[in-house]
């Protein structure tokens, strides 16, 4: 298997250029235009102008594995799957732990966030990209990875420069991150995207279960649409934000949406080539300074190669070249160059207004940070997280209650919009920098209760009730505000003594509780998704007259209506009608 592994093409040019032949040869073998999906392919889709991702993405932009799916169709007949060791012709084979963790995960976001439309074959496209899933599926009954996936460490030798957020608890690393996992998250991602799978209480990187729902999540949030392509390219840009990777796990996601089967645990193909030079680039790699994971083994580095004699090279005595020139005391390293995150020092409000929404609905406004060092310069392409802290229902849009945003070249991050829960109240979401020990930013919102500005009957039919009758008509009405409908709106109706006397009446038209007693006052009522809402029937007592009934909302908006209870007319006996004299 290592040697499966080892084999990497060069960063880079190179791997650009191998890249580029790749995906030319296999689009001039296909048929042009759309799958049999009726989609196009990677090759014929060109992304949006605006399908940019921030510099932050769920792996830190680590190196993945550059294999494109074969030139044929899968063929989803078990009889061609990979043989022993996972070296079988077909692609198409998915370990059984690992499809059931996608196909799982693709059933949560069904539910919890639907308008997503989150396939199970991306899950699988990105899953073989970054870890050729789970390295062939070598996982335990749980799926959890027999042995941590991690990527190199992100040292900005080669790669990007990320240095440890998570003291090393998910990498083992405490210098610098690593992607962790068969979905290859970097330790500050997981942190707030992590997900717990399969209900054992934990959020494990290392698990295919808790991996899948998470990078689900990760995929779905900001209420992308994954079935429109210009939203499916974000989505994939923010995993990494590379445009050979979103063709490649575009090549995938087509690939396996054409037939994909079932194969035992262990048994899946292992892919040979990766993005990367190959410098520390073993799935489970040593990091010089760190301690292991719990159940690695660090592999032996190569065996130095012995370097030819020179003619004329003196020799040590017992054999071995002596040094032609005295031996000189080796010089220190240079140390790193600090990276913008080191050069922050604190965080300024950018500007955010106010921030008020109604229960239900989404703020209008966003929050933005600034980074600044100490003399106040703006800092960019520094990773800021607002958390919402405390005991709240409001969320970002998408769900998630941790969103981590780059600062732009102004310094600024924008927080995803907020979304008001139903619970009302002070809201506090913190702004803090990832990988910096900086003070936090706390921004108040406030959740106001759902409103209405105006109520207005759904009839206009007479509301009259002879004496100890009952209405034959219910009172119903529509709530809006600022014209649209208020649905949600907590109102009461009360029997009023008249127009200047709000008081409850003791007589004249009355309600009846669950136990037939007379009630002249409802509360705790709602209008409905319509923002309409129907009152209960009416009776009258044997008081005549007219009476007004009241009913206002949460906002102010009032509505009073007349009841009218009065006898039966009876019409006068006619002289034809009179007895005989």
């Amino acid at each position: 298997m290592a040697a499966q592994f080892g084999r990497r093409l060069r960063k880079g040019a190179a791997t650009t250029a191998v890249a580029a032949v790749a995906v030319a040869a296999l689009s001039a073998s296909q048929a042009p235009g759309v799958n049999d999906h009726g989609r196009q392919t990677a090759a014929d889709a060109t992304p949006s102008p605006d399908v940019s991702a921030s510099d932050d993405s769920a792996t830190g932009n680590s190196p993945y594995y550059t294999d494109l799916p074969p030139l044929k169709s899968p063929n989803p007949s078990p009889s061609t799957g990979p043989g022993p060791g996972g070296t079988g012709a077909t692609e198409s084979g998915i370990p059984a732990t690992v499809l059931d963790a996608y196909k799982k995960a693709e059933a949560s976001l069904r539910e919890s966030k639907p308008g997503c439309n989150l396939p199970w074959q991306l899950l699988a496209a990105i899953g073989r990209v970054e870890s050729g899933q789970a390295r062939g599926g070598r996982v335990n009954a749980e799926g959890t990875t027999l042995k941590p996936i991690l990527g190199p460490q992100l040292d900005g030798n080669g790669f990007a420069l990320i240095k440890d957020t998570d003291d090393g608890a998910y990498d083992g690393n405490s210098s610098y991150d690593q992607a962790v996992g068969p979905m290859q998250f970097i330790p500050s991602t997981w942190a707030w995207a992590g997900r717990d799978g399969n209900d054992d209480g934990k959020k494990d990187p290392n698990n295919i279960y808790d991996a899948a729902l998470a990078a689900g999540h990760y995929l779905c949030r900001n209420n992308w649409d994954l079935s429109q392509q210009s939203e499916l390219d974000r989505a994939i840009l923010s995993y990494n934000n590379s445009r050979e990777y979103l063709n490649l796990v575009m090549r995938w996601l087509d690939y396996y949406r054409k037939g994909a089967h079932e194969v035992p645990d262990g048994t899946g193909t292992l892919p040979d080539n990766r993005s990367d030079d190959g410098a520390g680039a073993s799935p489970t790699p040593t990091v010089p300074g760190a301690t292991p994971p719990a159940g690695s083994t660090p592999k032996p580095g190569p065996k130095p190669k012995p370097r030819p004699e020179k003619p004329g090279t003196p020799q040590r005595p017992g054999g071995g070249t002596a040094p032609s020139t005295p031996p000189t005391t080796p010089s220190s390293p240079p140390s790193t160059p600090p990276t913008p995150t080191d050069t922050v020092d604190h965080l300024e409000d950018a500007g955010t207004a106010k921030l008020t929404a109604m229960a239900g609905d989404a703020f209008d406004r966003r929050i933005s940070t600034r980074a600044e060092t100490e003399a106040g310069k703006a800092v960019a392409k520094v990773r800021v997280r607002f958390t919402i802290v405390g005991d709240t229902d409001t969320t970002f849009t998408g769900g998630e209650d941790v969103a981590t945003v780059a600062t732009n070249s102004s310094g600024v991050a924008v927080a995803p919009a907020l979304r008001a829960g139903e619970k009302t109240g002070t809201v506090t979401v913190r702004a803090t920098v990832v990988g910096r020990a900086v003070p936090g930013l706390d921004y108040k919102a406030t959740v106001t209760e759902r409103a209405a500005d105006a109520l207005a009957r759904t009839g206009d039919a007479a509301l009259t009730c002879a004496p100890g009758g009952t209405f034959a008509n219910q009172v119903e009405v529509k709530a809006t505000y600022k014209g649209a409908v208020a649905d949600g709106v907590a109102a009461t109706a009360t029997l009023i003594k008249s127009a200047d006397d709000p008081t409850v009446t003791d007589k004249g038209p009355y309600f009846k509780d669950a136990d037939g007693r007379t009630v002249r006052t409802l509360t705790g009522l709602k209008t409905d998704a319509k923002g309409l809402l129907k009152l209960p029937k009416l009776y009258a007592d044997d008081t005549t007259g007219t009476f007004l009934l009241r009913i206002t909302t949460a906002g102010g908006a009032t509505l009073t209506v007349e009841l009218t209870v009065a006898a039966a007319e009876t019409s006068s006996p006619s002289p034809s009608d009179s007895p005989s004299a």
